[in-house]
């Protein structure tokens, strides 16, 4: 093998070698797995190498160490795994935690890998166990809840509210709108017992099944919690008064960059709405925490009016919005995109035409995951079916493109109780979501957990054929189980994760009434807010 020296050769060099390590690993790929991998890389005995690797004229020996790492980066895991497992000479590269490090920020998003880093207590220059880190959250069966610290009594607390929304932006909660019983706000604990909410089918507005409940109250108030990384502090709840947006319910509002972006919703007269609104979170040594919102300038072109739709941000300045309640009560299938400039002063719409798309629903979650796409799950349909569903948005050919999950409950322990409508789906540490309560179409609020592993979505080749993939991408759920305290189950509560994706902050919902918890039909808005944590051992690092 000649020397590697210029870009050309090294680019086309790289090429010949990732694929001939990817065939070697794959010689004993069917005798090992990342089980194993994992055991022996504490275990004491001396791993069996194959032949090939030990031998001498294997022109990977003589590569140099960082093009053998660019190498090994560019490989899937289970390759890496296996790779490592028949080469002794190369074994403390592969398990070494600089390599895993970068296999994290390749898989979970350097976003993630630094804002985890700073979140938790170590030295300057001390070295995270990355691939412990990787195996744990590849893993994860279980987290942890806890009930946050109760504030003062005396001081003001947001109202119990449903259908509401809130974000995680500049080290911040940010808590606006939503539906409630009475005034838009009190003095009370979060715990505060509202009117029950008496859901009778005649008496729905606009033939809507899902949100418009002639007892909810919009509310148009916005609240403000700083934590930082601080996540067990007590949090203190600052009312913002800017008289915009108005008061509204099923909105969306998605963090792009430092900003919050809100539209739509539906007020307490059940008109709809499709405006757009632009906030920023400013924190001040003197003056505290403000927050300002403003109209964003979207000209002529706008999406129609709607509720209980869903939205995300793709890219650094693009959002997208899917489905929800329209007007007359028609459940939508549409799908637009919003790009927005630098400066956040004006906005563009469009509306995305692809087949297939996902059919017309509300009540459903939209989440974006880096390198992946975006995916959509659940909701409830035209015919108030409740749905289990999974739709990706992804680019082909520099165009984006809706590809149907195909799976059977069946296949999926405990899959039956999938199907939700009210849902959260939050995107956390290693590129997974966490899907948490909803409803089904009995409106028997849930509180399980499922996660949904992203990594194994087949690529869009192998979607093609259903059949084939079926069985594949059932494997991408996973119920969860939660330790420690045990929330009330909940419907249209929101959720949002701190930027490392580790702790998740839930708040409100509608659950069921204190003087008759059997009863569907009989509900209360909840004003709790609790916090969901992956549990991770790194060691000697407290994590």
């Amino acid at each position: 093998m000649k020397q590697i020296d210029t870009d050309k050769g090294l680019c086309s060099s790289f090429g010949f070698l990732v694929f001939k390590l990817t065939w070697w690993s794959g010689l004993s790929y069917k005798t090992t797995n990342r089980a194993t991998f994992f055991m022996a890389k504490t275990s004491t005995s001396t791993p069996r190498s194959s032949n090939v690797g030990s031998s001498s004229s294997s022109p990977m020996v003589k590569l140099a160490e960082d093009h053998l790492f660019t190498i090994l980066l560019l490989l899937p895991v289970d390759s890496l795994i296996s790779f490592a497992m028949t080469c002794k000479r190369f074994r403390s590269l592969t398990t070494s935690d600089t390599l895993w490090e970068s296999i994290c920020r390749r898989e979970w998003g350097s976003t993630s890998v630094d804002a985890f880093k700073s979140s938790i207590n170590t030295s300057k220059n001390q070295q995270l166990p990355w691939m412990r880190l990787y195996k744990q959250v590849s893993q994860l069966d279980s987290f942890s809840c806890h009930k946050l610290p109760d504030p003062d009594s005396e001081l003001m607390l947001p109202t119990p509210r449903a259908s509401h929304s809130l974000n995680f932006v500049s080290d911040c909660l940010v808590l606006f709108g939503g539906g409630s019983e009475g005034a838009s706000c009190k003095c009370s604990s979060p715990t505060y017992n509202a009117p029950r909410v008496h859901i009778l089918a005649p008496r729905l507005l606009n033939g809507s099944n899902d949100l418009l409940i002639p007892q909810w109250r919009d509310l148009d108030d916005t609240w403000v919690a700083y934590i930082g990384n601080d996540f067990q502090r007590m949090l203190k709840w600052q009312k913002v008064n800017s008289g915009i947006p108005s008061g509204r319910f099923g909105h969306t509002c998605v963090v792009i960059g430092d900003y919050l972006v809100v539209f739509g919703g539906i007020n307490d007269h059940g008109m709809r709405q499709n405006d757009t609104l632009v906030g920023q979170v400013v924190i001040c040594e003197n003056l505290g925490i403000t927050l300002s919102w403003r109209l964003l300038d979207v000209r002529s072109v706008a999406p129609p009016p709607r509720g209980a739709h869903a939205a995300c941000c793709i890219g650094k300045r693009t959002m997208v919005i899917h489905g929800g309640i329209g007007l007359y009560g028609l459940r939508l299938g549409d799908t637009w995109i919003l790009e927005v400039p630098e400066n956040f002063c004006s906005g563009t719409w469009r509306e995305l035409v692809a087949h297939p798309s996902p059919p017309p629903r509300s009540g459903h979650t939209l989440t974006c995951i880096e390198g992946t796409g975006t995916v959509l799950f659940g909701g409830r349909g035209l015919g108030y079916d409740v749905l289990h569903d999974v739709w990706l948005l992804q680019a082909s050919e520099d165009q984006l493109k809706w590809v149907q999950m195909f799976y059977n409950l069946q296949d999926i322990p405990e899959g039956v109780s999938l199907p939700r409508v009210g849902h959260s789906a939050t995107l956390i540490l290693g590129g997974r979501l966490l899907i948490y309560g909803g409803e089904d179409s009995q409106r028997h609020r849930k509180g399980d957990f499922w996660v949904f592993d992203a990594s194994k979505i087949p690529s869009i080749k192998e979607q093609s054929t259903p059949s084939n993939s079926m069985g594949l991408q059932a494997n991408m759920w996973r119920r969860l189980k939660a330790k420690g305290y045990k929330p009330n189950c909940r419907s249209f509560h929101r959720a949002c994760a701190d930027h490392s994706g580790r702790r998740l902050y839930v708040f409100g919902g509608m659950v069921d009434s204190l003087l008759h918890p059997a009863e569907a039909s009989e509900l209360r808005f909840d004003g709790e807010l609790f916090l969901v944590k992956l549990e991770l051992e790194t060691g000697s690092v407290r994590c």
